[in-house]
């Protein structure tokens, strides 16, 4: 077969060509350190790579978003235990109050600092999150969730306004992890509005004296009892609450209990001698008897006249309760007001106090466990971020050790390839004419 002069010329153009490219296609693997730099290189490992780096960036983006719910969380769970602490020092000084030697002007003072310690809770109560939301506002983040009603009366014992709650039940969800959102607020209702009073099933009080005003004996009742709830509830279903009225019989001073439906219905048969410091059992031995499942206790010795109330147990915000015991201590005590009057409601708000604190104890747990969960998921998340550059790695890094010994070799073919082209270029006619 005759070979031409031009197909020489051309076979060792393609020949340095072919290796000048594969030498710069080494160069390049050998400067970026990867094997695939195009798919045509590996199509099958180029599309598993892709699928990989997307799982990746999207693991990623749960990581940052489990960051920033835990950065929220963080400052929640800041902002309540200054609200455990600020309620727990409200409690300490409703205490003090209570103290026999106190003269109107002491309790005075403790009045002036629960008032700057109301203004605290709502302060706390309308903390942001740092990034111009408001923490206790439910999906309402950026309205203010708390403030005084102005355009509503006070309700006694509170001589102020009572404190609006203009959030809703709303959480406002993060998405954390394929299946899962997690909240990164509480809704204030439920940190502050929807506690429920007393010992959480009914709340006792003072009723006053049945001849008009206050309660005038020593007698001090407890927050009561439940034994059975099924029998407490249907009670309340049937008489709505109870009353527990003090009068004079043969024996001594006695006790009487009426039902709230029927203020003069008596439940018991006859009057049942009162012994102070013992339970009193609320029942009904009329026929048909019942029993209610609940008992309190009286301590001291009413007046003839004194009554006690028994009712169901409803909501009471933080604020009516703090507001409460301000009107509560800053009445004065005179024979109007006793102050077993005054120890009687400084305890029954004392009660609802320590309700706030297990109830802020609830949600500062529910908070803990969303953390404990968003470090569970981060270390995760780590973990499976590291198996992805891993994979990653075996799909795209380049073998340095096999890489450099094939540009070794192949800068030896292409300084051959150049040599010998060299000395074919040189073979002419020409040259022995």
């Amino acid at each position: 077969m005759r070979i031409s002069t031009s197909q020489i010329f051309n076979s060792g153009i393609q020949g340095l060509q072919s290796n000048q490219q594969a030498l710069f296609k080494l160069q390049n693997q050998l400067s970026s350190g990867r094997r695939i730099l195009t798919p045509s290189d590996d199509p099958v490992a180029s599309a598993q790579a892709l699928v990989v780096t997307q799982s990746k960036e999207i693991n990623t983006q749960y990581m940052e978003n489990q960051s920033n719910a835990a950065s929220q969380l963080g400052t929640l769970e800041a902002t309540l235990g200054s609200v455990v602490d600020l309620v727990q020092a409200a409690r300490e000084r409703a205490v003090e109050a209570k103290g026999a030697g106190l003269t109107d002007n002491q309790r005075g003072f403790i009045v002036t600092d629960l008032k700057i310690k109301l203004d605290a809770l709502i302060s706390l109560a309308n903390s942001g999150d740092g990034s111009g939301q408001f923490l206790f506002s439910g999906y309402q983040g950026g309205t203010r969730p708390f403030a005084i009603d102005a355009s509503v009366a006070p309700v006694p014992p509170a001589t102020q306004p009572p404190v609006t709650y203009y959030g809703d039940d709303g959480q406002r969800l993060v998405q954390v992890d394929t299946s899962r959102q997690m909240a990164s607020n509480l809704s204030g209702a439920d940190v502050f509005m929807d506690i429920r009073a007393g010992n959480g099933t009914f709340s006792t009080s003072v009723a006053g004296n049945s001849g008009g005003g206050n309660n005038q004996g020593s007698g001090l009742v407890d927050s009561g009892s439940v034994s059975n709830p099924a029998l407490w509830n249907a009670a309340v279903n049937a008489h709505g609450g109870f009353r527990v009225e003090f009068s004079m019989g043969g024996s001594g001073l006695q006790y009487q209990i009426y039902e709230t439906n029927a203020p003069n219905a008596a439940m018991l048969a006859t009057p049942v001698a009162f012994t102070p410091g013992q339970a009193i059992t609320l029942e009904k031995t009329t026929a048909p008897a019942a029993d209610f499942g609940a008992r309190i206790v009286i301590s001291g010795t009413p007046a003839v006249g004194d009554r006690f109330s028994v009712t169901p147990s409803s909501d009471q915000s933080i604020f009516k309760t703090l507001q409460n015991l301000i009107g509560a201590i800053g009445t004065p005590v005179n024979a109007a007001n006793t102050s077993t009057e005054l120890q009687n409601r400084v305890n029954a708000e004392l009660t609802n106090l320590d309700r706030v604190i297990d109830n802020l104890g609830r949600v500062m747990a529910d908070v803990g466990s969303r953390q404990n969960e968003l470090q569970t998921l981060t270390t995760g998340g780590k973990d499976l971020n590291l198996q992805y550059a891993s994979t990653l790695s075996d799909l795209q890094d380049l073998d340095y050790t096999k890489a450099i010994s094939e540009f070794t070799q192949q800068q030896t073919q292409l300084e051959a390839a150049q040599k010998t082209f060299a000395q074919v270029s040189q073979l002419s006619l020409f040259d022995i004419l």
